[in-house]
């Protein structure tokens, strides 16, 4: 298990100069999560990262790895707490002048572990990661995915209890990011690795993350689980971060006529979110039927989120006052969020 409690890290000297990059971070990431932390640029992400591991310092707060904190430890036993915590980087960090092989082997070289060990460990890597017949290849000649999945079995090489991975998609195309994050999916299900993942990209939140927190300006802002926050995001900046993924936000007509509605004295429009098997259940239509309302949707969405159906759907009610509270709160009573919409909201 991985707990940062009330992380600090202030840049500088004296007052004037100094620039706090992180202000009370608080996560808890359990053992084979993958945990996403998304952000702008700018936010504290990269310097979040680097300080579970020490590279940076926190100016204040405890790094706990399995209850142990690494800021006590010496600097012999902080080397051999490191080799438990592997890290990916955005722009792989490769050496040229060695083959893939001996990128991957170098961890292991400087340990100075049997050359038989190494060779085993390092072709097993290799093939895990999908790179078996590049073992004599050299950096140059691979392309960015192949480049990432060596920096990724290199990360593996010592066996690690978490790997750290700092915007390891933010330079691969589309295609290749999907790839690479199908390979993270996989060391999280088939070595137990747990990973704590570092992005601006929402799309690979979705696609990996059991849990995300979202960053800003060196503040936790929100943080849940990917399903969650997802649903039903609380920020500004995190309802930001989800439609640039889901996509859902109300077109332009549709706002006019919210605001239209909302200077009426009941405008009735609601937003409702189905997740899960509330997807294909008729709850509009049973309400329709138990009470005398009627609906009109005015905006929708239907997708996927981690294989749970999620539905979004924005809907003015039509109907007596009392007949449409006694809808909303059967509606409520189906494992369905449903929120009044305001001008404020939209």
């Amino acid at each position: 298990m991985l707990v940062l409690e009330d992380i600090h890290k202030i840049y500088g000297k004296g007052k004037e100069k100094q620039v706090e990059a992180l202000k009370g971070i608080n996560l808890q990431v359990e053992k084979g999560e993958i945990f996403g932390v998304v952000g702008f640029s700018g936010a504290g992400k990269s310097t979040l990262i680097r300080c579970v591991n020490l590279l940076e310092r926190p100016t204040s707060g405890k790094v706990l790895i399995n209850g142990v904190d690494l800021q006590t430890l010496s600097p012999k036993e902080l080397r051999q707490q490191r080799r438990k915590i592997g890290m990916i980087f955005q722009h792989y960090n490769l050496l040229h002048s060695k083959t893939i092989f001996k990128n991957v082997a170098m961890p292991l070289i400087l340990q100075r572990r049997p050359k038989e060990e190494i060779r085993k460990k390092v072709l097993e890597l290799l093939s895990f990661v999908g790179l078996e017949d590049k073992v004599n290849q050299y950096p140059r000649a691979a392309v960015g995915g192949q480049k990432q999945r060596v920096g990724i079995a290199r990360a593996l090489v010592t066996d690690p209890d978490i790997l750290l991975s700092d915007e390891a998609t933010s330079a691969l195309d589309p295609e290749t990011t999907t790839a690479v994050l199908q390979l993270l999916r996989k060391v999280r299900n088939e070595l137990g690795v747990t990973i704590l993942m570092i992005t601006h990209e929402m799309n690979a939140i979705r696609d990996v993350c059991d849990k995300v927190a979202v960053i800003d300006g060196g503040v936790i802002v929100e943080q849940g689980s990917v399903l969650d926050v997802f649903t039903d995001p609380k920020q500004k900046i995190t309802k930001s971060f989800v439609r640039t993924v889901l996509n859902d936000a109300i077109p332009a007509s549709i706002q006019k006529l919210i605001r239209e509605e909302s200077r009426s004295e009941n405008p009735n429009i609601y937003r409702i979110l189905f997740r899960g098997d509330s997807t294909v259940t008729p709850l509009l239509s049973n309400t329709a039927k138990k009470f005398p309302v009627d609906f009109s949707v005015i905006h929708g969405l239907v997708t996927e989120l981690q294989g749970v159906p999620f539905g979004n759907l924005v809907v003015h009610f039509q109907g007596g006052k009392e007949d449409i509270k006694r809808a909303v709160q059967f509606i409520k009573g189906h494992d369905v969020l449903i929120k009044e919409v305001t001008r404020d909201a939209i």
